[in-house]
Order: C-alpha cells, then structure tokens, then sequence
C-alpha cells in the first residue's frame, strides 16, 4: 500500500500536521490505532472500511463516505478492504477547531459523518477527487477544500491553546499544567476551559498521550530496549507506571508489543505503521 504524505503550506501548517493519501493493497488488513496527538478526516474514495472501538459497546462504524475524529484517548482499530484508496488530514489536537461547526469536546472519541462539519462541502470534494490519479493533484485538491473552510480569524481561546499545546508537544508531555498556565498568566481552570473548547480533552490529558506518543516513536524494536530509560526519559515515574499505561493504549504489555513487532516488522518509509500496530 502506498502512503504520499505533505505538510501543507501556511497558514495551513499552524493546524495540520499533514494531508496524505493512502493506496494499494494493505500489507495489514486491521491495524490498531493508540492515542496519538491528532485529530483526523477520512475521506474514503474506494471500497468502505470499518472503524472499531476498543470499547467493546460501541458499534462498528461502516465508513462510506467521509468522517472527521477528534483526539482519541482510547485505542481504535481500522479494518481495510483488499484494495484501500482515501485521503485524509491529520490535525494537530487543536487543528479542527476553525474548520469545524461541531465543538471539540463533541468529537472526542468519536467518529463523526463529516457532513455535519462540513456542511455540503464533502460531496462536492470527494466528486472531484474521485476521477484524479495523481497523489499530487488530490493532495492539492484538499488543501484548497481545507484554505476554503478556514475561518478568517482564529475562534476565541485558540491561540492561548496553540502555545501552550505547542510546548506541550516540544516537552512530550512533561510539564506540569501549573507551570504552563502560569507563564501563560492565566488560572489553571481557565487553561482547562479553553483546551476543552478547542481539543475536546484537558491540559492534562493531552499531556499525557503527548508523553506516550514520545515513548512509542522511540521505541526501536531491532535491538534491546530499555524500558526504565525509556519510562524516565518519557516522564513515567516508574517503569510499573509505563507498563500499565503501555497496555491501557495498545492493548499490550510492551514485551508482548516488542514480540509483535519482532515479528511483524513495520513497513520501511510507511509512518501509519510506526504507532499504530498489526492486529491478530
């Protein structure tokens, strides 16, 4: 399957970490997806693929058309077809917040159809991308779908949450919510309302999938790992605290996740491999 990915040009860049396309027969056909520091659109061109939740009462999704997600703080599996052909953005957590007409808190751990945010938009995007064979020119096709529905002026708040988040990410997640409010002089509840509004999740929260998605992205299965280096590095207080948080995201024990990609290594030059993992 082949993965062509960009980051898009300003003043896209302040919200999207990139715009990609996804084609091909998959290498794996159902793939867990972790919490990542990202809000995602599914614009699904080919053959319907299934979105399942980790909680075991929700209903499979059935992706047809298009979706948007907000940041998940639970796994998810995605199930492909034989034959796979999609665009989609990534976000970062803040990222949907000036394109969107559905608030962020709605849209955490959700998938939702991406009419509602994107009110008759999607048709018309998915028509014209639908005859294009070129990675290029559907990538360009989405950015100028993606400058249209930007609003003029950031909302409210969001440019408190884009700095503050922005260290969080630079940090992987280690530092503490006091501090960040603090140099941003505001109260530690204001900083909670304002990131509920525009990511849909707390300071804290994000911090703490900014800190695992630090932790997983440096893991090298090819050799030895250290965990208690890692846990420490990453800002776990322990080695026990990683491994209950490592199997509360993807489902495994980070021995059982070093066997597994052992043996099913990820896909050279193919990122959606790198956090996210084969499910058996």
């Amino acid at each position: 399957m082949r993965y062509v990915r960009r980051v898009p040009a300003p003043p896209l860049d302040r919200f999207v970490d990139d715009v990609y396309c996804l084609t091909g027969v998959p290498r794996h056909r159902r793939m867990i997806v972790p919490p990542m520091p990202s809000a995602h659109l599914f614009l699904n061109l080919g053959a319907p693929f299934l979105l399942r939740d980790s909680d075991p009462s929700m209903p499979v999704v059935p992706v047809l058309g298009g979706l948007f997600a907000g940041v998940w703080t639970r796994r998810f599996l995605v199930e492909y077809p034989g034959l796979v052909r999609l665009v989609g953005v990534h976000f970062k957590p803040w990222g949907i917040s000036p394109f969107a007409r559905v608030a962020a808190n709605e849209l955490r751990d959700r998938w939702v159809p991406a009419d509602a945010v994107w009110p008759r938009s999607v048709d018309r995007l998915r028509y014209h991308l639908g005859d294009l064979t070129s990675d290029t020119e559907m990538l360009r096709v989405l950015e100028e779908e993606l400058r249209s529905a930007l609003a003029e002026g950031p909302p409210r708040g969001l440019d408190l949450v884009q700095h503050t988040a922005g260290r969080l990410a630079a940090a992987g997640g280690a530092i503490p919510v006091g501090a960040l409010s603090g140099s941003a002089g505001v109260s530690v509840n204001h900083l909670a309302t304002q990131f509920k509004a525009h990511v849909g999740l707390t300071p804290k929260r994000v911090a703490r999938i900014y800190r695992f998605a630090r932790l997983i992205l440096s893991v090298d299965a090819r050799g030895p790992v250290d965990w208690p280096g890692l846990a420490h590095t990453a800002g776990y207080f322990d080695q026990a605290h990683l491994s209950r948080e490592f199997k509360d995201f993807t489902g495994h024990t980070p021995t059982e996740y070093l066997a597994l990609r052992r043996r099913i290594p990820a896909e050279r030059d193919f990122p959606p491999d790198h956090g996210p993992m084969p499910a058996e």
